[in-house]
């Protein structure tokens, strides 16, 4: 009884550093994900500033 109810404590060990290597996973994606998109945004804003000041010359 007392080798299967280790056997448990590390099969749920095992269980939280794969749940925790999924979130930091997770975080990390999402992170570059905003920095894309901030990204993106700065460019179009950049182009948007080009555009209007080629019309107004």
């Amino acid at each position: 009884m007392d080798h299967m109810d280790r056997q448990t404590k590390n099969e749920m060990k095992k269980m939280v550093r794969v749940g925790v290597f999924i979130a930091l996973a997770v975080v990390s994606v999402g992170l570059s994900a905003c920095n894309t998109v901030s990204g993106v945004g700065k460019d179009i804003q950049e182009a948007s500033d080009n555009v209007k000041n080629a019309i107004e010359n």
